[in-house]
C-alpha cells in the first residue's frame, strides 16, 4: 500500500502556543490573553464557561469514528486517500488524516497549498489546474528547498501546458513538476470533454522540458444531483471515459506509477469500483480518492448521498456520524409559531440545506426538538417555526445540525471539540482560509 505523506507535526503543536482573544468570535472572555494549551488544561465547558453563542462544535467521538472508518473502507478496497483540505483547512486535523494512513492532502488553490506547505505536508494532489506564473514560481523553490515534497496537478488544454512550461522554465526549476490529464464533461468545471483534446494535451506535456505526465484525473460529482439511478450511471459512465483515457495513454506516461484520481464525498463507492477495476497488463496504476467530507459527515447533503450516509450503498463498514453541530440562543418569540435564533449566514452553512433543529436546551435539561424547522436565514438570525404544542423559551438554546461541511468551516478561525460528553472542549481547532 502507498506510504501516508507526513506533516511538520512540531508546526501543529505550535498552534497551542497561540494567544486567545478578539479574534475568535465564540471563545469565553475568562480564557483570553491564555494560549490554547493552557485554555484546554483548564478543561473548559462550551456551557458551564460561557462559550458565546453562536458557537459551531466538533464532536471528537465522531470525528475519530469517520477517520477510523474511512482508512478501513479504503484499505479494504485498494484505495489511496488524499483527502480535499479545503473542507476543514485545519493543520489539526490533516495531521489526524495523515495518522490514519492518508496518501496525501488535496488542494485546490495556491492559498491552501501554501497553508499545506507552512505546516510541512510533504504530498500534495492539486486537484485543478495550475496556471499562475506567481504561484509556478514559488512552487519552483518548494520543490527546490524540499527533494522530500511530492507535488501533482492537472491540466487539460494545450495552452495550459504551455504558460505552465513558460513560466517554469523562466525559473530555477529542481525537477520536473507532474501533471495529469483531466478529464472533464459537457456542462461540468474542467477537464477536457473528448478523447482527441486528451491526447493532444498527452502530447503538449511529454515534449514539455518542466512537465511530466504522470496519470489521469477528474471528478465525478458534476455527473449526478443524487443518487437516484440516473445520476449513479452517468456517474458511471464518466469514470468509464476515465479510464477510457488511461488506457488510451499508455505507454505515454513518464512516472513509475500512474496515478488515476477521482472522488468527492458523494460517489465515492463508484470510483472505488471503477478504479480498483483490473487495468492493463503492465499498467502500474495507483488509484487515488479525494473524499473530504467525510471527516464530519453533516445532517443534510453528504447524510442523504454518501455510500456511508443514512441510506448505505455500502455495508461492510458502519455509517458514518455527524460531527457537527451549531448552537443558538433564542432572542425573540415575537408571535406565536416564531422564534428568532441568534445564528445567521455569518455563522453556517446555507448554500445546500438551511440547519436543521435537533436539540433544545433548556434551564432544566436538554431534550430532542422534533416540531421545529429553520425556514430563513439573516445575516445573523435565523427564523424557526415551531408548532403550537413545542415549548421554547427567550433564552434557551437549539442545537442545529448543519449541511455541507465545506462552508461551514471557513466561517470559524477556532472551533472547539468536545469530548465524550459533549460540554467539555479536548481541543481548539484551528482553520487557516
Amino acid at each position: 500500500m502507498a506510504v501516508a505523506a507526513r506533516i511538520d507535526q512540531d508546526a501543529v503543536a505550535g498552534l497551542a502556543d497561540e494567544r486567545l482573544d478578539w479574534r475568535f468570535k465564540s471563545v469565553p472572555h475568562a480564557l483570553f490573553g491564555l494560549t490554547v494549551g493552557e485554555a484546554l488544561a483548564k478543561r473548559p465547558g462550551l456551557f458551564r464557561d460561557g462559550f458565546t453563542g453562536p458557537v459551531v462544535a466538533l464532536d471528537n467521538e465522531a470525528v475519530e469514528h469517520n477517520l477510523a472508518t474511512m482508512a478501513a473502507w479504503c484499505a479494504e478496497r485498494g484505495l489511496a486517500l488524499a483527502p480535499h483540505g479545503k473542507t476543514t483547512m485545519a493543520p489539526a486535523l490533516f495531521a489526524r488524516q495523515l495518522q490514519h494512513g492518508a496518501w496525501g492532502i488535496t488542494a485546490a488553490t495556491v492559498g491552501q497549498l501554501r497553508v499545506y506547505r507552512a505546516f510541512g505536508v510533504s504530498r500534495v494532489l492539486f486537484a485543478n489546474e495550475f496556471l499562475d506564473p506567481g504561484g509556478l514560481a514559488w512552487l519552483a523553490g518548494e520543490l527546490a528547498a524540499d527533494p522530500d515534497f511530492e507535488f501533482t496537478c492537472w491540466v487539460d488544454s494545450v495552452r495550459g501546458v504551455e504558460l505552465m512550461t513558460e513560466a517554469l522554465t523562466t525559473v530555477p526549476l529542481a525537477r520536473p513538476v507532474h501533471v495529469l490529464v483531466e478529464v472533464g464533461m459537457a456542462g461540468g468545471r474542467t477537464g477536457v470533454r473528448d478523447q482527441s483534446t486528451a491526447r493532444a494535451v498527452a502530447e503538449a506535456i511529454t515534449a514539455s522540458p518542466a512537465l511530466r505526465l504522470a496519470g489521469v484525473g477528474g471528478y465525478e460529482g458534476p455527473a449526478g444531483p443524487d443518487a437516484g439511478e440516473g445520476s449513479l450511471a452517468a456517474v458511471d459512465a464518466y469514470l468509464g471515459r476515465v479510464r477510457e483515457t488511461v488506457a488510451m495513454l499508455r505507454g505515454r506516461f513518464e512516472t513509475d506509477t500512474v496515478l488515476v484520481t477521482a472522488g468527492g464525498s458523494a460517489f465515492f463507492d463508484r470510483v472505488a469500483d471503477a478504479l480498483t477495476a483490473p487495468w492493463p497488463a503492465g499498467l502500474p496504476v495507483l488509484p487515488v480518492l479525494r473524499s473530504g467530507a467525510y471527516i464530519t459527515h453533516d445532517d443534510g447533503f453528504y447524510r442523504d448521498i454518501s455510500p456511508l450516509g443514512a441510506h448505505p450503498r455500502v455495508s461492510s463498514v458502519p455509517p458514518l456520524r455527524s460531527a457537527l453541530r451549531a448552537w443558538a440562543q433564542v432572542v425573540s418569540r415575537p408571535e406565536p409559531g416564531l422564534a428568532l435564533l441568534a445564528v445567521g449566514k455569518r455563522d453556517v452553512p446555507y448554500d445546500i440545506d438551511l440547519p436543521e433543529p435537533q436539540v433544545l436546551r433548556t434551564a432544566t435539561g436538554t431534550h430532542g426538538l422534533h416540531d421545529a424547522r429553520v425556514t430563513a436565514l439573516n445575516d445573523q438570525h435565523a427564523f424557526l417555526s415551531v408548532g403550537s404544542h413545542t415549548r421554547i423559551a427567550v433564552g434557551d438554546w437549539v442545537g442545529l445540525g448543519l449541511s455541507h461541511p465545506c462552508t461551514v468551516f471557513d466561517k470559524w478561525q477556532l472551533l472547539p471539540l468536545t469530548g465524550t460528553d459533549g460540554e467539555t472542549v479536548v481541543d481548539l481547532v484551528r482553520t487557516f482560509f
